[in-house]
């Protein structure tokens, strides 16, 4: 398959700093400009006692702060080397997909975000990946995707025991997670990477698909006359790509920065509105 190439802008270093400045506040205390020196004196009378003086302590905190943000920032923005660069080997430890275990793939806006929507549903639900579908272009990075570089959106993929949990309770999980109205990305991620959907593997998920949409769209539950914009999508022939390792379990493995994301990106405020407090999976 052929890789695709486009026109549009790759993602700047301003754009991304701006959006995490928007939805992360503790990033903007980031400053181009090095801490002071440490102060430190030895004190003269002994010889060998090292007094530190308050600013020299409150500036190495400062150092050590300013050092660990930047390579948080780093990291989210897909800028990461090595190991947690590359994407996760699909179904890495998971035995007995397309045997025992099935899958069920659905965007729904972050891919943080949408993990623990489907892992707090407990058994049955086997693993859950962060990815990329949709779209044409191989081996896609997180990089090209949130630049709209590609045709990809970001999706969790589900493996998922059906003997146990059925695929009608993974959908209630995903439509309890997003808000299906939105048609330009989710909450405070804006673009078509962003966008909902539900990617079906066979003619039962299909029609699952189309008939929780509608019964959705004819209880009115997101507001009188307000449209349902999630695609359903025979994904038969579309390959998924797992995301990168810095990106799998982001909400376990990165709790805190995961909290503060998603508590200023307005999905919970909307979920509760909608559903109330117990549908809340980021809890």
């Amino acid at each position: 398959m052929a890789r695709a190439m486009f026109a549009s802008p790759r993602l700047s270093t301003s754009d991304c700093l701006g959006k995490y400045a928007r939805i992360c506040p503790e990033r903007a205390i980031l400053r181009s400009r090095a801490p002071r020196r440490l102060h430190c004196r030895a004190a003269q009378d002994s010889g060998s006692e090292l007094k530190i003086t308050r600013r020299g302590v409150v500036n190495g905190v400062y150092l050590g702060l300013s050092a660990y943000l930047t390579y948080d920032l780093v990291q989210d923005l897909g800028l990461s080397v090595g190991d947690n660069a590359q994407p996760v080997p699909q179904y890495e430890g998971i035995q007995g997909v397309g045997s025992i275990y099935k899958v069920a793939t659905f965007a729904g806006g972050c891919f943080w975000c949408m993990e623990p929507a489907f892992d707090k549903l407990g058994a049955g639900v086997i693993g859950t990946i962060s990815g990329y579908t949709g779209g044409p272009e191989e081996n896609p990075t997180y990089l090209q995707v949130s630049g709209k570089e590609t045709h990809h959106k970001e999706a969790v993929q589900v493996v998922y025991d059906p003997t146990i949990i059925s695929y009608e309770k993974l959908l209630d999980a995903f439509w309890h997670s997003v808000d299906p109205t939105q048609d330009n990305g989710q909450f405070v991620d804006i673009g078509p990477q962003y966008a909902t959907a539900i990617y079906c593997y066979d003619d039962e998920q299909l029609k699952a698909a189309e008939a929780s949409k509608s019964k959705l769209q004819a209880a009115g539950v997101f507001g009188e006359g307000k449209p349902i914009v999630t695609e359903v999508v025979d994904a038969s022939e579309l390959p998924f790509w797992p995301a990168e390792k810095y990106h799998q379990n982001y909400y376990k493995n990165r709790s805190m920065r995961y909290k503060l994301y998603r508590s200023l990106s307005g999905r919970d405020d909307f979920i509760q509105s909608i559903w109330g407090p117990e549908y809340l999976f980021s809890k």
